[in-house]
This record gives C-alpha cells, sequence and structure tokens, in this order.
C-alpha cells in the first residue's frame, strides 16, 4: 500500500470517528452523515485551506459497518471494560473510537492489527491528553486476542 493511500486511510479512520460521533450526539442518520463528509469535507477548501483526501469508500464502510453490526461491536467491546462499567458510561468521542477500531479489528482481517490499534491510538491522542489513549491500546489489543488467531 503506498504511503498516499495510507494516509487517505488515515484520514477515513478520523473521519469515521468524527461520523460516528456526530450520529449519536444529533441523531442524524448514517446516511444522511456519510454524504455529508463525502459532499463537503473530504478533498475540497475550506477558506483556502485545502481539506485532507481520505479513502471514501473505506470510511463509508467503517461508519455503515459500525452501525449495521453495533450489537457485535459493542459487545466486543464491553467484554473488555472493566467489571460494573458499561458502554454508556464512556465519553461518546471515546465510544466512537474504539466502536471503529473494534470494527476493524472484527470485521476486516485484511488490515494488520498493529496498523488498526496504532491508528486509533493516535486518534484518542488526538483527543485527549490523560490515560484514554493506553485504554484505547489495552481494549483494543484485547478485542484482537478475541477475534484474530
Amino acid at each position: 500500500m503506498s504511503r498516499s493511500h495510507q494516509q487517505q486511510r488515515s484520514v477515513a479512520r478520523l473521519a469515521a470517528v468524527q461520523a460516528l460521533y456526530q450520529m449519536e450526539v444529533s441523531g442524524a442518520g448514517v446516511e444522511a452523515v456519510v454524504r455529508e463528509f463525502l459532499d463537503h469535507r473530504f478533498g475540497g477548501d475550506i477558506e483556502g485551506e485545502h481539506l485532507a483526501e481520505a479513502d471514501e469508500a473505506f470510511f463509508a464502510e467503517l461508519v455503515r459497518g459500525v452501525v449495521e453490526d453495533q450489537g457485535r461491536v459493542d459487545h466486543a467491546i464491553a467484554k473488555r471494560l472493566a467489571a460494573g462499567w458499561r458502554l454508556e458510561r464512556i465519553d461518546a468521542t471515546l465510544r466512537a473510537i474504539l466502536r471503529a477500531g473494534a470494527f476493524e479489528l472484527t470485521r476486516r482481517p485484511d488490515v494488520p492489527t498493529e496498523v488498526a490499534i496504532d491508528e486509533y491510538v493516535e486518534i484518542a491522542k488526538s483527543f485527549f491528553e490523560g490515560p484514554e489513549p493506553g485504554f484505547v491500546n489495552a481494549a483494543l489489543d484485547g478485542i484482537a486476542r478475541d477475534h484474530r488467531k
């Protein structure tokens, strides 16, 4: 995979997390949010600033996949939470990161485990300065061990 395509995948992952968060807090439907991102958030210009290119098909697959398979994704995450913790208690941004990462680890065997985990840990670092990136790393590593041999 070329460096450019890897970068487009990274942009798609970040956008998927943002889209999942947006859907949760606004109640917007998956197709409306996917369309908004595809039409307005990739590749163009805003006030003279160029927007990053994304692997748009990968972005749409991640967002739609999390929504379509949310029960299984949430169950995979819940198995990795401390006793007594529920997914609903976790910050919405962190939940979106975990859902996208869990979907990729459970439904995209072509993506190397280390790549998926590292990408979502980096996304967590862009939103959180505390222990959350370490939590994302541990949870996704556990999910990978549960679902990949």
